[in-house]
């Protein structure tokens, strides 16, 4: 059960009508981290990608609000995964659009957002639980147990 936060805060779970405040924390978190992308294509790629995923479960979600305005949030995809040595579910969690509105960043909410998804995942059988982090959540991660893998994934994009 993730800690309480302070009562001006509260989580719950992310709904279709919800889309257009996860889109915009999806973009401010590339924005924050410096990656260059086409902000409308992704903009338009995303809404319409949540606008199935959402409603069906793909992607679970959960935002905090502070005095009704979205402020914080966070979710997950649950991948087909072939059973290895970390875990037998078939399945893999991973984590996506954990992002704080930087006028209510150092309050906990993000901790909050992940231990919300920690639970979560328990409740639903899954040990282990995967993400990419950006260099300003990597000590909230590894706060939390996070560990770089020893073999970590490379990419590569294709060029038609």
């Amino acid at each position: 059960m993730p800690p309480p936060i302070h009562p001006d805060y509260t989580i719950r779970d992310a709904t279709a009508a919800d889309i257009a405040s996860i889109v915009r924390h999806r973009l401010r978190m590339f924005e924050d981290m410096g990656v260059a992308i086409d902000t409308e294509a992704v903009r338009t790629a995303f809404a319409v990608w949540l606008g199935v995923h959402l409603p069906d479960g793909t992607y679970r979600g959960w935002l905090v609000e502070h005095r009704g305005q979205v402020v914080a949030g966070g979710g997950i995809i649950a991948l087909t995964w072939p059973p290895g040595p970390r875990d037998l579910s078939g399945r893999l969690p991973i984590v996506y659009n954990i992002y704080t509105e930087p006028a209510h960043r150092r309050h906990g909410l993000a901790r909050t957002i992940m231990q919300t998804i920690h639970a979560w995942c328990l409740e639903a059988g899954y040990g282990t639980v995967g993400l990419a982090a950006s260099d300003e959540g990597r000590t909230l991660y590894e706060s939390l147990g996070y560990r770089e893998s020893p073999r970590p994934y490379m990419f590569v994009t294709l060029q038609r």
